[in-house]
């Protein structure tokens, strides 16, 4: 800062495991993001629904990304690193190499990413125990969650099974190939594996489902020391781990958290003085942080707990310690606009447009929809045209992966225009689903005034206002959007020791950039929306019971 001494700087690096790429940010203590890199990852899809990755292949990008960002800088100034990622389950043998989680024994693709269903049969059969772990995620469990991968693997790859020393969650893989110590993260384990953080892990699940092998070993396998997000790990960074990213070795490592639980620390515990906001003067319960990427997080808090049902947790201290944590999500939003707009038959003259025009393809489609709308609202131009959005099944509040899109108001027409329709269809069906969600934590409990947005599809403004006047809350913007970046850098200072508590330096570090109002002139407009989509999947479940008698 200026006048500053430049002793006082101290950086955090922050690196974030998404779906498709790595990315690392240096940020300062004030929550700046100072440099930023980004690299590809691979995906495998070897059928439908099966999802892979390569732990190597990850790791080795976080190395890359990391070296960029720190290059130049004095390495005493650097504090302390935090890691998030997707919550994909990572397999490896007694002597921590890879083990195949597919059937053509290919050794190096031994991740299953989360948005892999493969396990389908395997959910089912857990959710009919009904046992009381359910309770914490909603009254079922998603076939996205660590329990039913784990069935599968032992059911479909016995070789495998047999030869496994660990499973990981991936943010917990990174913490142990930086420190070397297999301690799990309190986030992970709580949200995804069914730990509780007063009992621990419940015997009699694990038996009743068919795992009793985990229970045998003291679950070595899956994790026997759990910290809290954002405690240091071990002694730090290892000498070759240091070496791989470029960093002083000994530096703090914090325990970790999943991507989308970053995102919530990076943005809910910004100071929201002087912007006019319902939830100004009011506890941090009010607010729901929403990140939005190749699917969609919402996560609320209270200090109390609260089932919601459809909704996972309440996880204790899984986020933002001291309080309990409840989760809605969508299972495809970016990943949906993406297939929608991509696979219209007018895209070809979309991409060539957007290219000629030096703009973005989601840019170019919102300056058509301007073009198109004449005195209308932009929103109104989806009168007769509605979608379920639902392509990969409801994670919340419905909680049924079975449940398929729907598009209501199709014509002959094939032009942009139609593209750009369906495409704000999409959108608002989106931020109708995220209604959804709200209506159900609200239902049971929660007390929500603003929306608090990160992640890539916080970039397109259209989303952002959509959300806004479907809702009818308020939505904040960060000053970094990459926010996802400065929570797990976050973890990173407070594993250095640098600030007090995980709420201080969110506090600290969480900025608020730009603030979008709702239109509530448009109100009686998205209620009928909103009856329509509650009716739209009425119809499809009506449908179904007709084909099925």
């Amino acid at each position: 800062m200026p006048g500053e001494k430049q002793s006082a700087v101290k950086y955090y690096v922050g690196v974030d495991v998404g779906s498709a790429s790595v990315r690392a940010a240096l940020v300062d203590r004030f929550g700046t993001v100072v440099a930023h890199a980004e690299q590809p990852i691979q995906v495998w899809e070897p059928q439908p629904d099966h999802y892979e990755q390569s732990s190597a292949d990850i790791w080795a990008a976080c190395c890359s990304v990391t070296k960029e960002v720190v290059r130049g800088v004095d390495a005493s100034l650097i504090r302390g690193l935090g890691f998030d990622a997707t919550c994909s389950l990572v397999v490896v043998d007694k002597q921590f190499q890879p083990l195949a989680v597919n059937s053509e024994g290919q050794n190096h693709r031994n991740v299953i990413m989360w948005m892999d269903h493969r396990a389908v049969s395997q959910v089912e059969r857990i959710n009919a125990t009904q046992h009381r772990v359910l309770n914490y995620v909603g009254g079922t469990m998603s076939v996205e969650m660590q329990p039913p991968k784990l069935l599968w693997i032992k059911e479909n790859l016995p070789k495998s099974w047999e030869k496994v020393g660990y499973f990981f969650d991936l943010p917990d893989f990174l913490s142990w190939k930086a420190t070397g110590v297999t301690a799990r993260s309190l986030c992970t384990v709580v949200c995804k594996w069914t730990y509780t953080s007063d009992r621990g892990w419940d015997d009699s699940f694990w038996k009743m489902i068919g795992l009793e092998d985990l229970v045998k070993d003291k679950y070595e396998k899956i994790g026997k020391l759990v910290l809290s997000p954002g405690e240091a790990v071990g002694k730090g960074l290892t000498p070759d781990a240091a070496r791989e990213l470029g960093l002083p070795a000994g530096i703090a490592v914090a325990a970790s958290l999943i991507d989308a639980h970053a995102g919530g620390l990076g943005v809910i515990g910004a100071d929201v003085k002087g912007h006019n906001l319902p939830c100004e003067n009011q506890p941090i319960t009010s607010r729901v942080a929403m990140i939005c990427g190749t699917s969609s997080c919402h996560m609320g808090v209270s200090e109390t707990p609260i089932f919601v049902p459809g909704v996972w947790g309440p996880y204790f201290s899984a986020m933002v310690p001291g309080l309990w944590l409840n989760e809605g999500g969508q299972s495809a939003t970016g990943k949906l606009i993406d297939h929608v707009v991509r696979g219209h038959v007018a895209f070809p003259e979309l991409e060539a447009k957007a290219a000629a025009s030096a703009h973005s393809i989601y840019t170019y489609l919102n300056s058509h929809l301007d073009l198109i709308k004449k005195s209308l609202p932009v929103g109104f131009l989806t009168v007769d045209l509605h979608v379920w959005p639902d392509f990969h099944g409801n994670r919340s509040p419905l909680t049924d992966l079975t449940l398929k899109g729907m598009v209501v108001g199709l014509t002959l027409s094939r032009g942009l225009d139609e593209l750009a329709l369906i495409y704000l269809a999409t959108i608002q069906a989106i931020a109708l689903g995220t209604r959804h969600i709200l209506e159900a934590m609200q239902a049971a409990g929660h007390d929500i005034s603003t929306l608090f947005l990160c992640g890539g599809l916080s970039k397109n403004p259209l989303f952002v206002q959509m959300h806004a006047d479907i809702t009818g809350k308020p939505v904040v913007l960060s000053k970094e959007v990459e926010s996802v970046l400065v929570g797990a850098a976050i973890l990173g200072a407070c594993a250095s020791g640098d600030f007090a508590s995980i709420q201080e330096a969110m506090a600290k570090m969480g900025k608020i950039g730009r603030v979008v109002q709702p239109n509530h002139e448009h109100k009686r407009f998205y209620d009928k929306k909103y009856e329509v989509f509650l009716k739209l999947v009425e119809h499809q479940r009506e449908y179904r019971s007709i084909m099925n008698s």
